[in-house]
């Protein structure tokens, strides 16, 4: 038996849905597109969040090492929060804020890319890996919720979802993670190159 509670919520998905597709499919083609040029060409993508975040975060890095929907080479792409010991100890030796930046300057190289996935898009130790993640001449993406939020303004760029909850916003980002992996899929299938109507 369905409770308002659910109602709700669906209405809630349903409403952001709605305008989703229009601000965000040109955005989500241009990265699987810009993606998938960099990763063929050995470039690697990074990837992080926190909590709810976090599992998105590996979530695409699994989709990117493993596939997507059909057969294809493996690419390289890393969710940082996943290494629990290097995550733990970094916390615990330069605080929380520092547990992403290290990664980033361990791993990350000039022509890489950082995506930073956060509801809030306020998370310090977001905030903190995209300065160094620019420091060391890496692209900045930010998947977030509703702007104005400080890690779009960091980034060079973004995709800010609209929505009323930060689940909604969750939700959303899911779609955003198998719309970008659907270009990626696409560009890889043509030999890791733009289309000629892509920008």
């Amino acid at each position: 038996m369905k409770t308002a509670t659910d109602v709700a919520h669906c209405d809630d998905l349903m409403k952001a849905l709605e305008g989703f597709r229009g601000y965000a499919a040109p955005v989500l083609d241009r990265w699987g597109t810009c993606l998938a040029v960099r990763l063929t060409a050995g470039c690697r993508l990074l990837v992080a969040g926190n909590g709810g975040s976090a599992a998105q975060a590996q979530h695409l890095s699994a989709e990117l090492v493993g596939r997507y929907r059909d057969d294809r080479p493996p690419f390289s792409a890393l969710a940082l929060h996943a290494d629990t010991s290097a995550t733990t100890a970094i916390a615990n030796d330069y605080g929380v804020q520092e547990m992403f930046a290290r990664q980033v300057c361990a791993h990350g190289r000039a022509g890489d890319v950082l995506m930073l996935m956060s509801t809030s898009g306020a998370s310090a130790n977001l905030l903190v890996a995209a300065k160094e993640a620019h420091r060391v001449g890496m692209t900045v993406w930010a998947l977030t919720g509703p702007a104005p939020n400080p890690l779009e303004s960091t980034a060079d760029e973004r995709l800010c979802v609209d929505a009323a909850t930060s689940a909604t916003v969750q939700e959303l980002h899911l779609v955003a993670v198998h719309m970008l992996c659907e270009a990626f899929d696409r560009t890889v299938e043509r030999g890791g190159r733009a289309g000629e109507d892509a920008p």
